[in-house]
């Protein structure tokens, strides 16, 4: 196991009676590192984040969150996390300032006033300390929630899909922010549905269903999938991806933007059985494959564990 590494876990598995949520995972994250941690709903990213911090404890696996054993030492490692939910938490009919003072005294922060103090000036919120958590926007009540997170000076963060519901200025800000934090060397995973965001991270893990399926940089994720994709402008796109599904070779055919996106993983296959539909009024062209056209491509001869 690295020793660099701020998270670094192996087989780590979490059942729920006949469900395996979490089936064996794997994952490395170096300090300072921002890792987006993707799938879909159900995945098993909510289970996984709780394990690492303690929250749930795992059914098998082994390894290391910020030097601390993640069975045996999850009481340290709740000590020097920050944990962002999926859902705003915080007292509503309390102000700003007194949801952070109140997260201060949870941890027993000394000198707790000046601690949120700064809180409240580093994430821009001191104009704002008097207003009522329960009427600020969506993009404010992020803030309030990074603030929490930070106020305590984790070495680590698990944000839960923490943009969910937030306008783009505020998801742009909220990016910002972070790289700035990984930039003075603190540790981020993040869950996200976003590919946008995606982009954004130093390395991707993608989860489907609770087995891991890939991870890496986004170029080393995209050259795994070994895609080979054609974008198809021309009328009645939705018609001709019925078609075309059927078509041996042809991994996806959908929508984007307005063209259609169509991908095989075996490129000489593709090209082939292909050939009969390019014919006008389609225009077919090469294409680079995106993180949307892979994470497609990743989750499609998948089953629902949930279903199993």
């Amino acid at each position: 196991m690295s020793v660099t590494a701020a998270i670094d876990v192996r087989g780590m598995t979490k059942r729920f009676g006949r469900l395996t949520a979490v089936d064996h995972i794997d994952l490395e994250v170096q300090a300072g590192e921002i890792c987006g941690f993707l799938g879909p709903n159900g995945s098993g990213k909510t289970t996984f984040i709780r394990m690492l911090c303690g929250l749930l404890r795992a059914d098998a696996g082994s390894g290391t969150c910020l030097g601390y054993d993640v069975i045996r030492e999850s009481e340290q490692i709740k000590r020097r996390v920050g944990y962002m939910t999926q859902r705003f938490s915080f007292y509503e009919d309390l102000s700003i300032e007194e949801n952070l003072d109140f997260v201060a005294r949870m941890y027993a922060i000394p000198d707790r006033r000046n601690a949120v103090a700064a809180s409240l000036e580093r994430l821009g919120l001191a104009g704002r300390r008097s207003q009522l958590a329960g009427t600020l926007s969506g993009g404010w009540k992020q803030r309030l929630a990074l603030a929490a997170c930070m106020i305590h000076e984790p070495k680590l963060l698990l944000l839960d899909e923490p943009t969910a519901g937030v306008d783009p200025k505020a998801r742009r800000d909220f990016w910002e922010e972070i790289h700035q934090l990984a930039a003075a060397g603190l540790t981020c995973l993040i869950a996200t549905h976003y590919m946008d965001e995606a982009e954004r991270c130093h390395r991707l893990a993608y989860i489907g269903y609770g087995k891991l399926l890939t991870q890496g940089t986004v170029s080393e994720v995209v050259a795994q999938a070994n895609l080979t994709t054609w974008e198809v402008t021309g009328p009645r796109l939705m018609d001709l991806a019925q078609r075309l599904r059927s078509v041996p070779g042809v991994r996806q055919a959908v929508p984007f933007g307005n063209a259609l996106h169509v991908s095989g993983d075996d490129a000489a296959l593709l090209d082939r059985n292909t050939q009969p539909f390019r014919v006008a009024p389609y225009t077919w062209q090469s294409a680079e494959s995106s993180l949307e056209d892979v994470f497609i491509h990743l989750m499609d001869p998948l089953s629902d564990n949930a279903r199993a």
